[in-house]
């Protein structure tokens, strides 16, 4: 099994979710982020004043799947978050030893 975290741009989630779904991807969990990378922020300015946005906002999509669904889920999350500009996010992949059903029990691929 393989957890998959993709960090995008907080517009881009509804395109995410439905691309995922399309190769059969059950449930996502989702976070509200704030981070840069080469982004690095801007200036703003407010009521005369100039300010740095350090952090943007970002969403952080987690899934854990078997994997043999690894490959088709990152191309559904990098085909649907694309915009071509800088700062579109990452697609990280990791190892996943165990996963276990609260409610049941169940263990491995059959708790995803």
């Amino acid at each position: 099994m393989k957890k998959i975290e993709a960090i995008i741009k907080p517009f881009k989630l509804d395109e995410v979710k439905d691309a995922l779904h399309e190769v059969g991807i059950q449930g996502i969990t989702v976070t509200e982020a704030k981070g840069f990378g080469r982004q690095k922020g801007h200036t703003e300015l407010y009521r005369g004043a100039e300010y740095v946005v350090d952090f943007l906002p970002k969403m952080k999509l987690e899934v854990v799947l078997e994997d043999h669904l690894v490959e088709r889920a990152i191309e559904a999350i990098r085909q649907a978050a694309a915009t071509g500009r800088i700062g579109d996010g990452k697609i990280f992949v990791l190892n996943v030893e165990e996963a276990i059903r609260i409610r049941t029990g169940e263990r491995g691929p059959d708790a995803i």
